[in-house]
């Protein structure tokens, strides 16, 4: 049995609420046994749900709240309203108090981040935090950041998130010496903007022991899964992110069409269902739903808004493993290593 991880929720959050995160934490101890869950929210919403619910019998501490964080609020008005009181800002303080290892919330991002960032405070050696989602890719899967907490970057930043990205990488995929490549719009050492060219310098000088710098990759290298780690900045990394999904519901769209268009291809389709199952599963974004907000003094996991209670539970899924193998000390060991604190002297 695996040690007891506890996990905070933002019981009111997303556009579903409780309805989506009683359910989808009932399915991520079902994966995980040992899984206990404060839940803040109304408790007159959440009560009932987690008392219909058998796989959660035992394992769920409802923490009442009225206020909640609506999903159109300005970050300053959420902050300013729900400091202290509203069910995310609990949540994320139940991490910065040790009464939970990890918080999950599929609130407001902008909200989310400044709260974050006023509880727990960045870590020492990181500038600004970042966020982290996994990309399905034709190899498996790769991390890839920043996909929105800041717009623009230095060189630093970039340094800091290659870091933070292969500690994630480390323990999510498990791999002791990630690759990791700077997003640019060719891989020449030539091209790209002087903050790249700068990272890409301090990334290649420093041959680090836990990582290993591949260099420059395009946008086409995002599904070729051709590094482990992918590092760019915010406002790059929300319109790679929203393109990608964008396309995967266009294909989806365009298969659908074609695959009812004619007698003959309905039948060719339904020999083919398994295959196109497969195709499905793959593109779902429900399967890696989850952005880790890196550089934190705590675990925050940002789940989508609008996901399932079963892509709810992949968020939680990623809360538990961030959990279990203390994401925080991997980072903090491995920003020993790197030439972060050199770059920025």
């Amino acid at each position: 049995m695996s040690q007891p991880v506890c996990i905070s929720l933002d019981a009111m959050g997303g556009d579903h609420g409780a309805s989506t995160v009683v359910p989808g934490a009932a399915i991520a101890r079902e994966r995980h046994p040992e899984t206990r869950f404060i839940m803040f929210g109304d408790e007159a919403v959440v009560g009932p749900l987690v008392e219909a619910e058998p796989r959660l019998k035992g394992a769920v501490e409802i923490r009442h709240t009225t206020v909640s964080v609506a999903m159109d609020d300005k970050p300053s008005q959420a902050v300013r309203q729900g400091r202290g009181k509203s069910s995310m800002w609990q949540a994320i303080q139940a991490v910065r108090d040790g009464q939970a290892q990890a918080a999950v919330s599929a609130g407001n991002t902008g909200a989310l981040m400044a709260m974050s960032k006023i509880c727990l405070k960045t870590m020492a050696g990181i500038e600004r935090p970042a966020i982290a989602c996994l990309w399905p890719t034709v190899r498996g899967e790769s991390v890839v950041l920043d996909v929105g907490a800041t717009i623009g970057t230095d060189a630093e930043h970039l340094v800091e998130m290659a870091v933070m990205g292969s500690a994630m990488a480390r323990i999510v995929l498990d791999l002791d010496r990630p690759t990791v490549g700077l997003l640019n719009v060719g891989t020449e050492e030539m091209k790209g903007n002087e903050a790249v060219k700068e990272a890409a310098r301090l990334l290649r000088e420093h041959d680090a022991e836990n990582f290993a710098y591949h260099g420059f990759v395009e946008g086409t290298d995002l599904g070729r899964g051709t590094v482990d780690v992918v590092v760019t900045e915010g406002f790059t990394g929300n319109i790679a992110l929203k393109t990608a999904e964008g396309t995967a519901k266009q294909i989806g769209t365009y298969l659908r069409s074609a695959m009812t268009r004619t007698l003959s291809a309905k039948i060719g389709a339904l020999f083919a269902r398994q295959a196109f199952k497969a195709l499905k599963d793959k593109m779902n974004p429900s399967r890696a739903n989850g952005g880790v907000f890196l550089g934190l003094e705590g675990i925050v996991i940002k789940s989508h808004g609008s996901e399932n209670a079963q892509g709810f539970a992949a968020a939680i899924d990623l809360a538990h493993d961030m959990a279990r193998h203390d994401l925080m000390r991997t980072i903090r060991d491995m920003l020993d290593e790197t030439p972060t604190t050199m770059a920025r002297v």
